[in-house]
């Protein structure tokens, strides 16, 4: 309490000049979040807190020589386990595009290792070098149609709120919970709020009347529409929409031009899933902030969007702006219309400049639980899709850049009544292997739009019970290449003919690795080239496509280890269409 007041009256002594700032930026042009203008002013630091606007004198000076000062980013909803990166090395790689808090979900880790793996991203985050805050996992597992590696209900999340860092409940993905006020989920709902009233949505394909369920149960955002018809239906009912612009999900494009000067305060920017080479080549937020100035939005709302918005979303009272009492998380900028980062400052530290980290996350020894592979020997009797006479199946249509898939019937090859590949047309076999307690299912299915000629690729980044999902167009590199994920742990592989092409070990729970971001990177760039070269197409990423044809909460058509699954209809159907 002493400590407190004592920065308080530290503060306030040099708002009002009477003490030196610890640091002022000259010079430069702040960007107003509020009037949504530019001012030429001065910015005084004290304590990693901004005390003033005005002509300030300080301990040290810098110079902005005409840069713009912008508030920095924040990323509304991010799954660090996508980027394969541990929550240090992750923030590293934000910090270097001018994301200096991000809210994430661990619900991956969570899916295979249950509430240690959240207590391990929970502490791992303190390693960070910007603030990453944690939604508690609503749907561990995703849904009852599949199995994964934990079960997490409101009891084994509410000790978890302990954390200072902990800000509710992650997105709420399984709608029929909700809609039919399942117990558990409402135990979840009101577990939450008690605690917290920051409960995040999953509103993939719901119409106006499941978003007024999702409303009516304290669900305050959504970052899975896809078309602005969805998005008005969220406005209209007081969600917050985050435009999401990831990996896969690109969804910037079809959304950015219904935010207008009148609803823009409910508009936030997030990345959801996104590789660590994407994230190097394009950024974090920042990319959709450009995207965004690129589609003729004015530029000082697109960064408002970026960092007051989401700010306030969440309750972020000193997060967002560059003004007294905010905390000093801001950047210099080059360029205002090509978002041209210099540099990044949070909480008054230089953190990043020129793309590249200068105050870079301190290592960690602590580590996370053991979690192997777990199978019987497969054979190729398991891999056998039986269709009979009439060759008519349900076949996975991949929508490239999309999460969302299509139910396709069609006419598929056959021999002796089962599934077999042609290499003149676009039919896969895709297999998801239960792989936490050896119960020995997989479910299989036909794919098309890989575009691939000969061999498999296998990953155990599954969203979101994570088993280990792998399609090919023969059983033997299929098979072939799950034991290989099985001796490394996990992770990513491309196989031909038995010979393994490009592999990737993410010993930590199959999802992530303690190596570098750039390795990282390095490791994928050889698996999308090893990809290509067996004729998968170049127009989308192949392993994170894969790795979401296995969430069955986003529709059409998805596989889980216990079979095809139809997801508006929401039951397990068979490959065969007669």
């Amino acid at each position: 309490m002493e400590s407190n007041r004592q920065l308080l009256i530290r503060r306030i002594r040099t708002a009002s000049k009477k003490e030196s700032a610890d640091l002022v930026i000259k010079n430069g042009k702040i960007i107003d979040v509020f009037s949504g203008e530019l001012l030429q002013t001065d910015v005084a630091i004290a304590d990693g807190m901004i005390v003033g606007l005005g002509n300030y004198e300080g301990k040290k000076m810098i110079d902005a020589r005409g840069k713009i000062i912008s508030p920095s980013l924040i990323d509304a909803h991010v799954h660090i386990e996508s980027s394969m990166l541990t929550p240090g090395a992750f923030s590293d790689v934000l910090a270097a595009h001018g994301v200096t808090a991000a809210i994430t979900d661990p619900h991956e880790i969570a899916n295979v290792l249950g509430a240690d793996g959240i207590r391990f991203m929970l502490e791992r985050a303190k390693e960070s070098s910007i603030d990453l805050y944690v939604m508690l996992p609503s749907s561990v597992p995703a849904t009852s149609f599949e199995h994964n590696g934990a079960t997490l209900d409101a009891a084994d999340l509410e000790p978890l709120f302990q954390y200072e860092n902990v800000l509710g409940l992650a997105e709420v993905m399984d709608f029929p919970a909700v809609l039919n006020a399942d117990p558990k989920m409402v135990d979840k709902l009101a577990m939450t709020q008690k605690h917290s009233w920051r409960i995040d949505g999953h509103a993939a394909g719901l119409d106006a009347r499941g978003v007024n369920v999702y409303k009516a149960a304290g669900i305050r955002t959504d970052h899975e529409c896809v078309n602005s018809d969805e998005a008005q239906d969220r406005l209209s009912r007081g969600l917050y929409v985050m435009i999401r612009q990831g990996t896969v999900a690109k969804d910037l494009p079809q959304l950015i031009s219904l935010v207008n000067e009148t609803n823009s305060r409910r508009f936030l920017f997030c990345t959801d899933d996104k590789y660590p080479d994407d994230l190097i080549r394009e950024g974090s937020v920042d990319h959709n902030v450009r995207l965004a100035i690129e589609s003729g939005l004015d530029p000082i709302t697109c960064i408002k969007m970026a960092s007051l918005n989401a700010a306030e979303c969440y309750g972020f009272r000193e997060k967002g702006a560059i003004a007294p009492g905010y905390e000093a998380n801001f950047l210099l900028l080059d360029d205002l219309d090509h978002f041209s980062i210099h540099q990044v400052y949070a909480h008054g530290q230089l953190v990043a400049e020129n793309g590249k980290t200068v105050l870079a996350h301190t290592d960690s020894s602590i580590k996370a639980e053991e979690h192997p592979l777990i199978w019987s020997e497969l054979s190729q009797e398991q891999f056998t899709i039986s269709l009979g006479s009439e060759r008519k199946a349900h076949v996975i249509g991949i929508i490239p850049n999309s999460l969302v898939t299509r139910d396709l019937v069609e006419q598929v090859p056959t021999q002796n009544g089962q599934f077999t590949f042609s290499k003149d047309n676009d039919y896969l076999k895709l297999a998801v292997i239960e792989r936490h307690k050896g119960l020995g299912t997989i479910g299989l299915a036909i794919v098309k739009g890989f575009g691939m000629k000969s061999g498999a690729l296998a990953t155990t980044i599954a969203h979101d019970s994570h088993n280990l999902v792998v399609t090919g167009c023969s059983d033997q590199d299929i098979m072939a290449a799950a034991e290989r994920l099985k001796e490394i742990d996990g992770g990513m592989i491309v196989v031909n003919n038995g010979k393994i092409l490009a592999e990737l070990a993410l010993p930590i729970a199959g999802l992530m690795t303690d190596t570098p971001a750039k390795q990282v990177a390095e490791a994928l760039k050889k698996l999308r080239e090893a990809a290509s070269s067996l004729g998968v197409s170049e127009s989308f990423n192949p392993f994170l496509t894969l790795s979401f044809l296995s969430l069955p909460v986003i529709p059409d058509l998805k596989l889980t280890d216990t079979g095809l699954f139809d997801v508006r209809a929401f039951k397990h159907i068979s490959v065969s269409a007669d």
